[in-house]
């Protein structure tokens, strides 16, 4: 796909991200992989509704910034994604409510943050990693993504917002869709008695649908 409609996609989608109310001000961070390699990001300080696709961050194979704004200053977080999961094609970060809320509650689960309530998360999403709090903007978020050597393509970043890797950039866009909704889910029926998802009810779907789940 050329420079010029990934450019047109990234500003389409975070624009529909920011009138949907999933990210808000000049919160979220975007990156494509591009033909040659390199990289087209999100700009630092820059609001999701108002994105001009010519000022969007370039760089090359190599790792450099070759044109457009500063970069995203979360893209130890995003060439994390990139190094350790080698089908990434696009890495989308918001802070969305729901699930930010639901990574505060003491009971949360690090190594299956999202519970499995419906077969959509699971085949989206797989399993959600949990991470500590990090300061914005700090490599060792990065450091964290390498360290669970590619086996999840979405985490949650407590007190901060979720991070998800995809294939492409929609793929990316309704993965992100399906954890918010299902963090909000999660919220709802707190205290209700329901149920999730048995085992078995799980390995169906993860077996169907050929689901990353370690």
């Amino acid at each position: 796909m050329s420079d010029a409609k990934l450019r047109e996609d990234i500003c389409f989608w975070a624009a529909s991200l920011f009138a949907r109310g999933l990210t808000g001000g000049a919160s979220g961070n975007i990156s494509v992989r591009t033909e040659d390699g390199g990289l087209l990001v999100t700009p630092t300080g820059a609001s999701f509704g108002r994105l001009d696709p010519a000022r969007l961050s370039r760089f090359d194979a190599a790792g450099r910034h070759v044109d457009g704004d500063p970069p995203t200053k979360e893209m130890p977080l995003h060439a994390a994604f990139y190094e350790t999961r080698t089908k990434t094609g696009a890495v989308v970060h918001i802070h969305s409510t729901h699930s930010v809320a639901l990574s505060m509650l003491p009971d949360a689960d690090p190594d299956q943050f999202i519970p499995p309530l419906t077969p959509y998360a699971i085949m989206r999403l797989g399993k959600v990693r949990l991470l500590p709090f990090f300061v914005p903007g700090d490599p060792a978020m990065g450091d964290a993504v390498r360290g669970l050597a590619g086996r999840r393509s979405a985490v949650m970043l407590a007190h901060h917002g979720p991070v998800v890797a995809g294939k492409e950039l929609e793929a990316a866009v309704y993965a992100m869709e399906e954890l918010e909704e299902t963090a909000r889910l999660a919220l709802l029926l707190r205290g209700t008695g329901h149920r999730t998802l048995s085992a078995d009810e799980v390995a169906r779907v993860v077996t169907k649908y050929d689901v990353e789940w370690d």
